[in-house]
């Protein structure tokens, strides 16, 4: 990737904005700008001492300069990073550290990126008393929202990785056998076939005439029998990019309800990013598409969700392809289609691929079939 190149985009963006200083931590924002890898998300909190501090300071026409813990394995400078990196001790005055840095740059209108600590945001009023703070999120997701062919190709290989871990998974999909060891393999399958770690939380859930859960369980410990189709929600972060991808696998001979929701969905997927994702089009115009072949098909009621989102360096980022976000897309955008029918105690399909918008309409970079899957 191309970092000097976003840097500069980057500053272009912070001077049309009129800020005169961004700090952004450790996270996808500061990976994007500058390659710093970020730790894969854990459950809850993962702080240590002075972690507010983390991050770096971008000015238009200077060099970042980077707070990193010296002890930290959470953020590694690269031999390639640009600017002076700062390095914080456990028992250094980090707040006197910060606020030097800060100033040392200086401005009147400071940004931040949207997921900065608390912490941070009330030392950099301190350290900069009267200057505006903003909210930077738009300015970075209009940059990032655009993916570049490098980012495109490494989506690409996360994507191969789902579609050959669904291979893998598929024929395990019997009677017996529990959602919790589908969920187990799929993660393990993810990392042996290349992928850093798990994108988000796997899913593998039941659904149909003989389920007995809690519908918002993504995971749980039931045995599968003959009639249950199980959805599988699942990625892998390959170089820091994520992948996004859904199949439903029936156990048993597929019912005549299942194998039409089935067609209604893989339609309903055609509609959204063959027919209505087009350069010009809204996310909203995507939505309504997909989810209008369910709803003349009678299933409305149960395509409960928006049909997809942006991804990236994200799982979720935005535009949302939802009824609400009427942002128009543009090519190089990449994101999920996603439709489905959830009826609980009846039937349940889910189709998911991740797709890249191009000048004449929508790639998938997923290859897995669209046919019928089921182990009879």
């Amino acid at each position: 990737m191309d970092y000097a190149a976003r840097q500069a985009r980057f500053e272009d963006a912070l001077r049309e904005a009129g800020i005169d200083l961004f700090f952004c931590p450790p996270g996808s924002d500061l990976e994007y700008l500058t390659g710093l890898r970020r730790r894969m998300p854990s459950y809850g909190n993962y702080e240590q001492a002075h972690q507010w501090a983390t991050g770096t300071f971008f000015r238009p026409g200077r060099d970042p300069v980077y707070l990193v813990l010296k002890s930290a394995a959470a953020f590694r400078v690269t031999d390639g990073t640009m600017g002076e990196v700062i390095e914080l001790q456990n028992v250094d005055d980090a707040g006197a550290i910060f606020a030097e840095a800060a100033r040392g740059f200086g401005g009147s209108r400071i940004g931040v990126s949207a997921r900065t600590w608390a912490s941070t945001v009330v030392q950099l009023q301190q350290a900069l008393p009267g200057a505006e703070l903003v909210n930077g999120d738009d300015l970075l997701n209009r940059l990032r929202r655009i993916k570049e062919p490098e980012e495109i190709e490494t989506m690409k290989r996360a994507s191969e990785v789902a579609d050959a871990v669904m291979a893998e998974i598929k024929p395990k999909v019997v009677e017996g056998v529990t959602e919790l060891e589908l969920a187990s393999e799929v993660d393990y399958l993810l990392r042996r076939h290349g992928a850093r770690a798990p994108a988000f939380d796997t899913g593998a859930f039941s659904i149909g005439p003989n389920e007995a859960r809690d519908f918002g369980v993504r995971v749980s410990g039931r045995q599968l029998t003959a009639g249950d189709a199980v959805s599988f929600d699942f990625g892998g972060a390959v170089d820091g990019y994520c992948s996004d991808f859904g199949r439903t696998v029936h156990v048993g001979e597929p019912t005549e309800e299942f194998t039409r929701c089935h067609e209604i969905v893989i339609a309903s997927e055609a509609a959204g990013a063959v027919a209505a994702a087009v350069p010009g089009a809204t996310a909203a115009d995507v939505h309504r598409a997909s989810r209008a072949v369910i709803e003349e098909a009678g299933y409305g009621e149960w395509f409960r969700h928006r049909t997809g989102h942006c991804i990236g360096l994200d799982t979720h980022e935005r535009p949302f392809l939802s009824e609400e976000d009427d942002t128009v897309l543009e090519p190089g955008m990449a994101f999920t289609i996603e439709p489905s029918i959830f009826w609980p105690g009846r039937v349940g399909v889910r189709v998911e691929d991740l797709y890249v918008l191009e000048e004449r309409g929508c790639r998938n970079l997923n290859e897995f079939g669209h046919e019928i899957l089921s182990n009879r």
